[in-house]
Formats: structure tokens, C-alpha cells, sequence
């Protein structure tokens, strides 16, 4: 079974194919980054344009990298939701049009799922898992008990953990995406060299808060242009190694806490979404799955960040149980985990 997916649902164009003996067929992925870089965050309008743009090119890409013409293909998946509506709409509408005309299957696909389901594909996890999805937009703690059985145990009250370093990042003047602007300035800072908040720590639950932090950095960053008139290199690496540091372990108790939550032991202790990418963020919460005497797994960085392959698989996932979606289905910028059909 070969499945072709479409992801659109932020700045990335992805065009992944994968098959069901795990292998990753193609893996295409148009940024839009010096698009949105000017602006320091994604325009919503310059994201479905651009979209519209280089999709079509994609998916010829995705095809001939796999050496593989449409009439190979078993099943379509698209990203119907939630993301950038206009984005969202350009994948799903042109994954409808490729299995209306070639009559195949449609399976309409969640991304945060995509991101939940990742690990499977790449590390060949068991149900059920304790997973991290952590991106720009969402920060969660769930139990995933299936393919479309997700419970939720903690989410972010305020800010998302991509948000935070998206705006420190620019606290900072790091740019556009915070995340690896971030991870690289750390690498020659002093983790210790600021007393950052270490927000919700100890609390009762696995719900998170990053806003305090943000706020933390911005005061600090504030006084030290008073006093010095600039943000020097050095402020600049050691404001990022704090703030790392606290994001990480922040995360790490949140999901110490989550495992007091489970009702039922898992297989492992999953981190999935784009902030996964982050290594040190992953070296901490291999600690946290090795205390608890479970494994760790993160897909690799290519695939923590949005792309067409976790899309396909996902949809292979549910594909093979029966979950085919008509054509019909319309476009969600908000689709939570708990709505989504399950077998």
C-alpha cells in the first residue's frame, strides 16, 4: 500500500510518499521562509499564495524522486485542518482533485494526528504512548491509546513552547523562526547566567504557562539596553542558553507529572512537533522516559517540522483500519484531537 500525503496547513508545502512497510518514499518540502522572514512571523495571505505557487511542482517532485507515477498510488491524504484556512484549503482541495480524478481513496487528515502518529513511522512505537506534541501553535500532553484515541492530560494555558522562542527570538533580535535562532545562540551561552522562571514547576497537573517567561526574558532584555545601550553577542548566548534551560525544564516536569496521570503503563514517552527538534529539549526528556523506566523516542528533525510525509503516513494508519473520508469533508482551521473519527 502506497499513500501520497499533502501538507499546507502553515508555511511549508509538503508532498511526502510513504508505503506500509515503513519506507519513505519521497519527501518534498517547499519552504516559504524568506517569504515570512521580513515580516518575523507567517502572513496568512502570502502563505496560500505561495502555496499555490510551488505545489503542483512539489507533487511533480515527490513523484519522480519515488520513481513513481500517479497510477501507483493507493490513497491520497491532505491535510484538512486545523492550521492557516487558505493553506489548508490549497492541500486538501488538491488532494480531493487527485482522487476524484484517479478514483482513490481520500483520507482527510489532522495535523496535530500527523505530528502524534509520526513516531510510529519512524521509531515503530507500540500503542499506547505519552506524547509531547509541542510546536508553534500547540503544546500538549496526551495519552494516545490508538490511531484517533487521544487523551488529553495537560495543554498550554497562554503561550505555545514555539510561540515563547518565536518571541524571544525576536526580544532578541534573533529573527524569524525563534526556535533555531535560539538552539544555535545557546550553544555558546551560559545556561545558568539568568534566573529565568521555571513556570508551573512543581504545580499539581501537566498544564503549562510560557507567558511569564517571555515576559521575564523582555524585562531583562529591557534593562540591559538602559544600561549598556545595546544587546551585546554575549547577552545575547547566554539569554538564549537561559532560556532554553528553562523551557526544558519546565517541559520535563510537566511530563514527570503526566505519567502520575496515566491510568494504564505505556511503551514509551514520545516528543513529536517541531520544538522536538530541539536537542536539547530531547536530552532532557530522556532523562524524564529513563526515570520512568520507559523508552524515548523524536522522529529525526526533518520530520519534526511540518511535511508531507507524516501526513501520508497518518493517513496509511487510518486507511488501513477503514477510515476513508468523502470528498465532501470540508476545510477546519480548528479540529482538536478529541473530535477526530476513530475506528
Amino acid at each position: 500500500m502506497i499513500l501520497l500525503g499533502l501538507e499546507t496547513s502553515c508555511d511549508d508545502t509538503g508532498i511526502g510518499i510513504v508505503d506500509d512497510t515503513r519506507a519513505i518514499r519521497a519527501n518534498i518540502v517547499a519552504s516559504q521562509l524568506q517569504a515570512h522572514q521580513i515580516y518575523g512571523g507567517v502572513v496568512p495571505e502570502i502563505a496560500a499564495r505561495a502555496h499555490l505557487d510551488v505545489i503542483d511542482g512539489a507533487l511533480n517532485a515527490a513523484l519522480q524522486e519515488a520513481g513513481l507515477g500517479l497510477g501507483d498510488i493507493d490513497g491520497i491524504a491532505a491535510t484538512t485542518g486545523p492550521g492557516l484556512i487558505g493553506g489548508v484549503m490549497v492541500g486538501s482541495m488538491m488532494g480531493k482533485a487527485i482522487a476524484a480524478v484517479r478514483g482513490l481513496p481520500f483520507i482527510a487528515v489532522n495535523h496535530l494526528e500527523a505530528h502524534a502518529l509520526t513516531p510510529r513511522l519512524t521509531d515503530n512505537v507500540a500503542f499506547p504512548y505519552l506524547l509531547l506534541l509541542a510546536s508553534g501553535g500547540h503544546c500538549q500532553l496526551l495519552l494516545v491509546r490508538g490511531v484517533g484515541d487521544y487523551h488529553l492530560l495537560g495543554r498550554t494555558m497562554d503561550d505555545a513552547v514555539g510561540e515563547c522562542f518565536d518571541k524571544c527570538a525576536k526580544i532578541l533580535g534573533l529573527g524569524y523562526p525563534g526556535g533555531p535562532l535560539v538552539e544555535q545562540a545557546a550553544k555558546n551561552g551560559n545556561p545558568q547566567a539568568f534566573a529565568l522562571p521555571r513556570p508551573m514547576l512543581g504545580r499539581a497537573g501537566c498544564d503549562f504557562s510560557f507567558s511569564g517567561l517571555k515576559t521575564a526574558v523582555r524585562t531583562i532584555a529591557q534593562d540591559a539596553v538602559v544600561k549598556n545601550g545595546e544587546l551585546t553577542p554575549a547577552f545575547v548566548s547566554d539569554m538564549a542558553a537561559s532560556l532554553q534551560q528553562a523551557i526544558a525544564d519546565s517541559v520535563a516536569d510537566r511530563a514527570a507529572h503526566a505519567f502520575d496521570m496515566l491510568d494504564m503503563p505505556v511503551t514509551a514517552f514520545v516528543a513529536a512537533g517541531g520544538v522536538a527538534a530541539n536537542q536539547v529539549l530531547c536530552a532532557r526528556l530522556r532523562r524524564v522516559a529513563a526515570q520512568q523506566g520507559v523508552a524515548f523516542a523524536a522522529p529525526p528533525p526533518k520530520l519534526c517540522t511540518d511535511n508531507g510525509v507524516m501526513v501520508a503516513w497518518a493517513g496509511l494508519e487510518r486507511m488501513r483500519l477503514g477510515l476513508i473520508d468523502t470528498l465532501n469533508i470540508g476545510a477546519r482551521p480548528r479540529w482538536p484531537l478529541e473530535e477526530i473519527r476513530k475506528a
